[in-house]
């Protein structure tokens, strides 16, 4: 199995790379110039070819190997990456990205997006049913590696390395990453499937999709159990920004120590699928552990949002302090002053937890559909859970803006509890791979 999961792990790590760099280092960027919330959040709009998997999804299933797609589509990320390591990013009073950058960004997500697909489908081959729980642990794990690296860490290098060098690094890590993907023992020896006859009628293709056994309750649950948490980790650090943190400090924890305990909750896990291989009362625990978090950091934004409340430089997590108005620092005891950080840690921790056992869910359940689907199939289920992130993600700054914050974050609690009931109706049971039965 290490020979499996080891290429996978550093070829997830470098497919986080975009995503840590536009959802950790840009918006932070183009805040930090002065732009809306809800332009910082119209950016996202750059993750577009995310939602069109589905139109390659088919080709990388019937035209060549997944192992050709994969090489091929990292190889032109590192050139992206390095045409746009000749271009500067936002200047101070710009009203958005400049256009020349938006479109390589654009081109980034799109390579990006390929190359997820060919991923995934070596991943859903590769691995036994008993090899789900570490080897989705592996992938959440390492893509957000990759994303904490692209986006915290880049942010707190911003000041000592020049954006064209940043990118060129990245440049030479997506070629090391395609001669990888190339070369790699496990990858080359993939059982080919057998071809098809002849290409689907897109109709029959979606009926034969929709016919695998739990995809229709799989799909409806990762369009939506993400939908109140991305809204809220996409706004709060923003906001805390606003109320004075630093922007090497939100850098370094949001992106760092946020992301460490993501990875904690990802890792914890894949322990328990590894241990008892039930996703589904898993997530019942954790979800209700996320409502709660979600609900004690809605509370601390009231605080936060009221009049002459603002967060001391340094403060955050350090528990050096906090100040609002003239109230002193001595009034506030150590724990109340690490709150902010507290609340964040917390939330990617349980959202690690859940992350690993809905993606566990998603590709137990593409692994029942043919191999000549598989890839199209669990392009499906990853298109709808990027949807479901990108729906508020992308709107949440233009809410704040227009309903205020505390309007939008009671909103992300009833969202967050959407998923909760939506358990209720998950399919008793549907068969694995092998001819078992599982809930």
């Amino acid at each position: 199995m290490h020979g499996k999961l080891l290429p996978l792990a550093g070829l997830y790590l470098v497919q986080g790379l975009p995503y840590g760099l536009q959802s950790g280092l840009l918006p932070v960027l183009l805040r930090a110039r002065g732009l809306s919330l809800t332009r910082v959040g119209l950016a996202k709009a750059l993750y577009a070819p995310w939602l069109f998997k589905l139109v390659w999804a088919p080709l990388v299933d019937t035209r060549g190997s997944p192992r050709a797609w994969l090489t091929l589509s990292t190889a032109a990320l590192g050139l992206v990456c390095g045409l746009l390591a000749a271009l500067p990013p936002a200047e101070a009073g710009q009203a958005g990205l400049p256009v020349t950058v938006a479109g390589l960004l654009l081109l980034l997500n799109l390579a990006a997006a390929v190359q997820d697909v060919a991923l995934d489908v070596l991943a859903v081959r590769l691995l036994e049913p008993a090899e789900l729980g570490p080897g989705n642990t592996v992938q959440v794990v390492a893509y957000k590696l990759g994303a904490v690296l692209a986006g915290g860490g880049l942010l707190a290098l911003v000041p000592t390395l020049s954006w064209q060098l940043l990118f060129l690094l990245l440049a030479a890590t997506y070629w090391l990453a395609a001669a990888l993907a190339w070369v790699a023992p496990a990858l080359r020896q993939l059982p080919t499937p057998p071809p098809t006859e002849q290409p689907q009628h897109t109709l029959h293709l979606w009926q034969d999709l929709l016919a695998v056994p739990g995809t229709l309750w799989t799909a409806g649950f990762v369009l939506t159990y993400k939908l109140g948490e991305q809204g809220a980790s996409s706004l709060f650090p923003l906001l805390l920004l606003d109320c004075g943190i630093s922007t090497p400090q939100l850098g370094l924890w949001n992106g760092v120590g946020a992301v460490v305990c993501s990875i904690a909750g990802s890792s914890l896990g894949g322990a328990l699928l590894t241990r008892h291989r039930q996703p589904l009362p898993l997530l019942k625990s954790v979800l209700q552990f996320r409502l709660g978090g979600l609900a004690c950091q809605t509370a601390l934004l009231f605080h936060l949002d009221g009049p002459g409340a603002t967060l001391a430089p340094g403060t955050v997590l350090s528990g050096e302090g906090w100040a609002t108005g003239e109230r002193s620092l001595e009034s506030w005891d150590w724990l109340t002053s690490a709150l902010p950080g507290v609340s964040l840690c917390l939330q990617h921790f349980l959202g690690g937890l859940v992350t690993t056992s809905t993606f566990t869910l998603m590709m137990r359940c593409s692994q029942l559909a043919p191999s000549a689907l598989q890839a199209t199939h669990y392009s499906l289920l990853a298109t709808l859970e990027l949807l479901g992130k990108l729906l508020v993600g992308t709107l949440a700054g233009a809410l704040v803006d227009n309903l205020g914050p505390r309007l939008c974050f009671f909103l992300f609690l009833a969202l967050s509890a959407a998923p909760m009931l939506y358990l209720a109706w998950h399919p008793a049971r549907w068969p694995e791979p092998g001819g078992r039965t599982c809930q």
